[in-house]
């Protein structure tokens, strides 16, 4: 059995660290490079850095906080943002991150999941996948949850896998900034139709709701950002009290 992760995610505008809820009304949370070592002396077992406004004009001051972030932590981190080609890829790569995340670019090429997967290794790739409920079905958005697609999720994600992604980080827009609770329905049904991790995310607001994921999913990972960047819930209390559930972590 996969030992679960507890995964803090810093959003990037502008180099700033903010948060929202349901994708809107962002505020500015502090420092990612200062975050980051926070997140790594409490404990975390990796970081998501998602540049939320990522353009290509941005790649280069996004690699300079790569680096930067690179050089002070010693956890895996995954960049993700206005990762549209092998080569946007290669610069998060080479300044020092782990893994990268893509979203917008292989829902409109495909194929390009495949070319990453052969240049860096499928361990690499992780898809992001942002589901809202629309009339009961669970669709795929893109362009930062601005875009409905013609997907529906539980599609898309069999043809990530398919085509090579390693990793799927499943976001679910009802569910994000609300602190309501990870949405267990539609995290079970994506983690047990792949073979692949899943990283579970959007809604985190009590250690209770890292339990109900963990035991009622197959989700290898929990996401959050509000509960840690405000202080409502530390990371080491959330690993003790997972311990105390027999939930087994990292």
């Amino acid at each position: 059995m996969l030992k679960k992760r507890i995964i803090p995610c810093l959003d990037i505008k502008d180099g700033r660290t903010v948060k929202g809820v349901n994708f809107v009304g962002l505020l500015d949370v502090g420092d990612p490079v200062e975050l980051a070592k926070k997140y790594v002396d409490e404990g975390a077992d990796e970081l998501v850095f998602l540049d939320i406004t990522a353009t290509l004009e941005k790649r280069k001051t996004l690699a300079e906080m790569v680096e930067k972030i690179a050089a002070t932590i010693n956890i895996p981190f995954t960049v993700g943002g206005g990762i549209n080609s092998v080569e946007d890829a290669s610069v998060v790569i080479n300044a020092g991150a782990d893994k990268f995340s893509v979203n917008s670019s292989v829902e409109n090429n495909p194929p390009l999941i495949a070319d990453l997967a052969a240049q860096f290794g499928s361990q690499c790739v992780v898809v992001a996948v942002d589901t809202r409920d629309v009339n009961g079905i669970q669709k795929v958005f893109v362009n930062a949850g601005k875009i409905e697609t013609d997907w529906e999720t539980m599609d898309w994600v069999k043809e990530v896998e398919k085509r090579g992604a390693g990793e799927i980080l499943l976001t679910s827009m009802d569910g994000d900034g609300t602190k309501a609770g990870f949405r267990i329905d539609i995290t079970k049904q994506v983690s047990e139709c792949v073979n692949i991790p899943v990283i579970a995310s959007g809604g985190a607001g009590k250690m209770e709701d890292f339990v109900e994921v963990f035991s009622n999913t197959k989700a290898s990972g929990g996401l959050a950002a509000s509960i840690f960047h405000f202080g409502e819930i530390s990371i080491p209390e959330l690993k003790n009290y997972l311990k105390q559930q027999n939930i087994t972590i990292r």
